[in-house]
């Protein structure tokens, strides 16, 4: 049996005390790209930049109509509100690698002055960003801190103690012992192997008497997919008691097979998540704990990052976005153009119900 939700609820918040600086995890293993949709690409490109002024701002997120990048949109609308610049989102509706190195193409050649990008896969648009900038093009990325070819990386906080914060809920839970999956979005996605890395490695040393069953298990950011394998997962494994997921998609997925199976009091489930939608999980006790970071804001701080840079600006230690959990950027000792915020949030179901996304 697990321990109690009071219990849990106070440990969750508690890591929140705990600084989200120091040095990025910035290993990933490599994969092979998802294939891309038949006659998608081109279409998708010409979609994703018709509405793109030149001398604009865009940013490129990885999946389009999910809630955890239509909440960034709205940071990226608040910018463009500010700053009196243009500014828009766009990207695929699918999360493909191809069909978003196929939108960002299309956007060179309208010319923005400055664009965000968060990839699907940060290896397979690296030589695309290099297009960008050789096109004068300012290129700053969320959630890859591995890359080189960008001006700058802004990251809500260290990968590495997020994904400690996440196993440490999930091991509290789980009274540090028993078996449980880590899930991830893509096995290529850098910053969610950072995360079910530094969770891994916590769990080895603080509780040794967990078991993770098997490889992280990959979602491709897909809450029913999250659900199909998790219900395979819990029939195939009787004793599985926890689980981890790195995608906003991930956590919902679960709980929905761990509500079917009825296994609330039996399961534990730990990951990022958006507020609004994991509430419903979070108050029946499908989900104990999401972690996340406002998109909104992450948004507005890549763009005026993207902003200062395009203006002729130099991004330092120290600097100040203006925006929440962005106030005091830290650089990376691991990559001098990453630079790290202290923006990490989480909810119970005791304090879900405080978010406004």
């Amino acid at each position: 049996m697990r321990i109690s939700r009071a219990a849990t609820s106070i440990a969750a918040l508690s890591l929140l005390a705990i600084s989200a600086c120091g040095s990025v995890d910035s290993t990933a293993p490599a994969g092979e790209a998802a294939s891309p949709a038949a006659d998608g690409q081109s279409q998708s490109a010409a979609a994703g930049s018709e509405d793109v002024a030149q001398g604009a701002y865009v940013n490129v997120v990885k999946l389009t109509g999910i809630a955890w990048f239509d909440r960034m949109k709205v940071g990226v609308e608040e910018f463009a509100k500010e700053s009196g610049q243009s500014a828009v989102q766009t990207g695929p509706s699918t999360d493909s690698p191809e069909l978003q190195v196929g939108i960002i193409q299309g956007l060179i050649a309208k010319k923005p002055a400055g664009m965000g990008i968060v990839p699907s896969d940060p290896g397979a648009v690296d030589a695309v960003i290099g297009q960008a900038k050789s096109a004068g093009i300012k290129v700053v990325t969320h959630e890859a801190p591995q890359l080189k070819s960008p001006d700058a990386d802004i990251e809500a906080f260290d990968n590495a103690v997020y994904g400690q914060k996440i196993m440490s809920g999930l091991g509290q839970c789980m009274q540090g012992e028993g078996e449980y999956v880590q899930f991830v979005g893509k096995l290529t996605a850098t910053t969610h192997m950072a995360w079910a890395n530094a969770g891994s490695a916590e769990q080895e040393k603080t509780f040794p008497k967990m078991v993770r069953i098997g490889d992280p298990v990959e979602s491709s950011d897909n809450a029913d997919v999250a659900y199909q394998k998790a219900k395979q997962l819990l029939q195939a494994h009787p004793k599985l008691k926890g689980f981890t997921g790195a995608s906003s998609q991930d956590v919902p997925g679960i709980a929905r097979a761990v509500q079917e199976a009825g296994l609330q009091e039996d399961t534990c489930v730990h990951g990022t998540g958006v507020p609004s939608e994991t509430k419903q999980y979070l108050t029946d006790g499908s989900i104990d704990s999401i972690y996340f970071w406002d998109p909104a804001a992450a948004g507005q701080a890549v763009m005026k990052a993207t902003q200062m840079l395009a203006e002729g600006k130099q991004l330092s230690d120290g600097m100040d976005l203006g925006v929440e959990g962005y106030t005091k950027m830290k650089q990376s000792p691991d990559n001098p153009k990453v630079f790290l915020g202290d923006a990490a949030l989480s909810a119970t179901k005791d304090d879900v119900d405080s978010w406004g996304f």
